[in-house]
């Protein structure tokens, strides 16, 4: 499998004289969890046996984990956390946001619940007929303090019903116990339409801001997604908000910054319609964290025609709904998105309705110019793949102390901290470095906390001599960065220096900073990330790895840095150590999975001289060609449900694979609701069984809408997935495969221009299903304005 890095920025050190403790290279068996050493367990880019998982990651434990938030701990855990339902099928008794964890992101076991109902938030309304749920958790880790951000869906501070706000909780460990704050963080906001009219006060997300300013996305459908400035504590929001995603489209914010750029990811259309969830991950991208965001084609995610690229969406395999994301980084720095989704062969957890089964996915989140991808495009995964690195001969959290493997005496074991476990802490200045020399591109990252003066970090390409665990060439305080014989440069260093204020990335005489926030507290646990690839070095220092750094910097070196050893280091004493690792960094040479070729043309309808033959009309719509397009007015009339007035102007396909195009113009305006008026193209079985991708008003919004009617359980199941941003004029088109079992997977494009595509979503027929395409203009409720949709074709082509 391909790994890519992520190019979260780094700094490097200035150090003081050292005396050196090598870390030997052996290789202890591997363990199920942080109570050994964690050697062997690793996989995807190097540094250990290959981990592999097939999704979904949380059935070990859970059958439904929505709306997942993942941390690593202090004590070298990974932490997940879910949002309120029963975790199996048939249990019953709903799980008050339930944690879980593992060492490797793949392997999960559940641990707890954060509360329960005896100790709700004291504000949550606790009323049998209006009873509280919490849900969409998010995690953080600041200062020393674990904080859990989640929405409480009724609250006693309103006599109104769906007054949600937002909370926060504390918490000395990932499991608790949990202290809820007292009051919101975000109150209940109104809606303007009545005592129980409250925009959704949904779905929070916590950034740290490169100032130190701590910011919370919030927002749902029903208002729109904002940002806002939190006080010093994290618990109250202050100052005037920013809305930076348009409402109607979009929840479930998850924000990190990578390459100069805050990245917006976003859900967007309905969570939980069962086998037609349409649930998917979009992404805008901004220089500034409060925005504007803007998404690949440079089109804002908060206007009318909103942007937003399309990262996960339902791909044709087992999984539908593929929606509110995380976003986590594995030892060698390849990200790896967190979500849910729907197996669309088993929706619900009980029965045939009621609450949808999201159990808890993860898969590969490559970055290809600029911009994220799951797997290369491929998107989920419902198969074996090669997982997370989390282990490795030279992955440690001191469990067995440092005296062996270790030697050396600049280092010594410290007692167990409350947060971090066993770890090492410096005596004086030094390194603690692995006892072979590290070859190829390196990534090494450690959990450190300073006393007071102190400052410390990680260095990679350490070449310096001596013996005894002690060299002389190490004194990295002399402003030279160390160098080793001949005046080479002995090492890569990169310092956390609170006394100076600054992130220091030295190799040699090369040296490049950025400063340290004011107000950070460097005597509790922060990760530090160094990464070398040739000449190219990268350091970061955050909170907890979570995308959101407090300084990064990057250097390019005069020279290539030659093999050598990595590890931590000390400028004096009081370093603490825990959590240390140094593997090959992930590659990031990723093959992206190419769009469609559209093949030969087949069948062309130009509307040039009338409508011309090949068509067959239901329900006589009432259309026109003039000036060389198809007229026709916006029905009132729909496709969807058990009505079934809508006209539809048919043409049939070729066997085999095909795709399909029209290009519609339809004067929707912006910004007004006309709900829900659309014209578009449709992939066509029967009238309970189509895909429709239309250009459509949605309340105040426009947007592409790939949606889906198939008959289930007795019943008809609609939903629908969004692709790409609609224009005056768009262009639609529809690809049809088959599959090796025989279904036929048709997936949306849209675009703006005809030249560049926008691709979403698949949705499925059973194998058998005879398909046609055709033509749809329908949706106007019979008082707003009525459109009229203009097509200039529908072309279709063989492959």
């Amino acid at each position: 499998m391909e790994q890519r890095t992520p190019r979260s920025v780094r700094r490097a050190l200035g150090g003081a004289a050292a005396a050196v403790l090598v870390l030997a290279l052996t290789t202890p068996a591997a363990v199920a969890g942080p109570a050994g050493e964690r050697g062997g367990g690793g996989g995807g880019g190097g540094g250990g046996g290959a981990t592999t998982y097939t999704n979904p990651v949380s059935a070990s434990f859970a059958d439904t984990y929505a709306d997942p938030a993942v941390i690593r701990g202090q004590d070298g855990w990974w932490y997940a956390y879910g949002t309120t339902d029963p975790l199996r099928e048939g249990e019953g008794t709903r799980h008050l946001l339930p944690v879980s964890r593992s060492t490797d992101l793949v392997d999960w076991e559940y641990v707890g619940d954060a509360f329960t109902e005896a100790t709700l938030p004291a504000w949550a309304d606790t009323d049998p007929s209006r009873l509280a749920a919490l849900w969409a958790p998010d995690v953080r880790y600041v200062d020393g303090q674990y904080r859990l951000y989640y929405v409480v869906t009724q609250t006693t501070l309103t006599p109104g019903v769906g007054d949600g706000a937002i909370g926060v909780a504390t918490a000395p460990t990932p499991t608790g116990p949990w202290t809820d704050s007292g009051d919101p963080v975000v109150d209940p906001r109104p809606g303007g339409g009545g005592p129980d009219d409250f925009l959704w006060t949904f779905d929070p997300h916590h950034v740290v801001g490169p100032d130190g300013t701590e910011h919370l996305f919030y927002g749902s459908y029903y208002g729109g997604i904002w940002v806002t400035e939190l006080d010093a504590t994290g618990t109250e929001a202050v100052g005037e908000p920013t809305r930076v995603a348009v409402d109607n489209k979009y929840e479930g914010a998850y924000v990190v910054h990578r390459d100069g750029y805050w990245y917006l990811f976003a859900s967007s259309a309905n969570c939980c319609a069962g086998p037609t969830t349409g649930y998917s991950v979009h992404v805008g991208r901004s220089e500034s964290l409060t925005g504007p965001y803007l998404d690949r084609e440079g089109v804002p995610l908060d206007q009318s025609r909103a942007g937003g690229t399309p990262v996960l969406a339902p791909n044709g395999n087992a999984w539908v709904g593929t929606g509110h994301n995380a976003v986590a980084t594995d030892l060698a720095g390849q990200d790896w998105i967190v979500y849910h989704a729907i197996d669309r062969a088993d929706p619900y957890l009980d029965g045939t309705d009621g609450i949808n089964e999201r159990p808890m996915l993860i898969d590969r989140l490559d970055w290809v110019d600029g911009w994220p991808v799951v797997r290369g495009g491929a998107g989920a995964s419902d198969d074996e793949q090669t997982g997370p690195v989390s282990a490795g001969p030279a992955v440690t959290g001191f469990e067995r102390g440092i005296r062996s493997p270790f030697r050396g005496d600049a280092w010594r074991a410290a007692p167990t901290d409350p947060q971090g476990g066993p770890h090492a802490v410096s005596t004086r200045s030094g390194t603690l470095l692995t006892k072979d020399a590290q070859r190829g591109a390196v990534r090494v990252e450690a959990d450190v906390r300073l006393d007071r003066r102190a400052a410390g970090g990680v260095v990679a390409g350490y070449s310096g001599s001596g013996r005894g665990g002690r060299h002389d060439d190490a004194d990295f305080s002399r402003g030279d960065g160390g160098r080793g014989g001949g005046g080479r440069p002995a090492g890569v260093t990169a310092v956390v220096d609170p006394a100076a204020g600054v992130l220091v990335l030295q190799a040699g005489g090369a040296r490049a900073t950025a400063p340290l926030p004011a107000g950070v507290d460097w005597s509790t646990w922060h990760a530090v990330v160094l990464e070398l690839d040739g000449r190219t070095a990268r350091a970061e220092v955050s909170q907890a790895r979570l995308g959101d750094p407090l300084a990064e910097v990057a250097l390019e070196l005069p020279r290539r840095v030659p093999a050598g050893a990595a590890g931590t280091v000390a400028r004096g004493a009081g370093v603490h150590v825990d959590d240390l690792s140094v593997v090959p960094l992930a590659a990031d040479d990723v093959e992206l999975v190419p769009l469609p070729d559209t093949g030969d043309l087949v069948d062309a309808a130009e509307f040039d001289d009338g409508l011309g033959a090949g068509w067959t009309a239901l329900r006589e719509p009432e259309v026109a060609v003039a000036d060389g397009a198809l007229v026709w007015p916006v029905e009132q009339a729909d496709l969807t449900g058990s009505g079934n007035d809508a006209g539809v102007l048919l043409r049939d396909v070729p066997e085999g694979d095909w795709t399909a195009q029209t290009q519609v113009s339809v004067d929707l305006g912006v910004d007004e609701v006309r709900n829900y008026q659309q014209a578009g193209i449709v992939a066509y079985a029967d009238d309970d069984l189509f895909a429709r991708l239309s250009h459509v008003a949605i309340w105040n919004t426009r947007q592409t809408e790939f949606g889906y009617e198939t008959p289930y359980a007795g019943r008809l199941q609609y939903g629908g997935t969004i692709v790409g941003p609609p224009a005056d004029t768009t262009w639609l088109r529809l690809v049809h495969r088959t599959d090796d079992a025989g279904e036929h997977e048709v997936r949306a494009l849209t675009s703006t221009d005809g030249e560049t595509w926008v691709a979403g979503g698949v949705w499925t027929f059973p194998a058998g299903t005879d398909l046609r395409v055709g033509l749809v203009a329908h949706g106007w409720n019979g008082t707003d304005p009525r459109a009229t949709a203009r097509f200039d074709h529908l072309r279709v082509w063989a492959d």
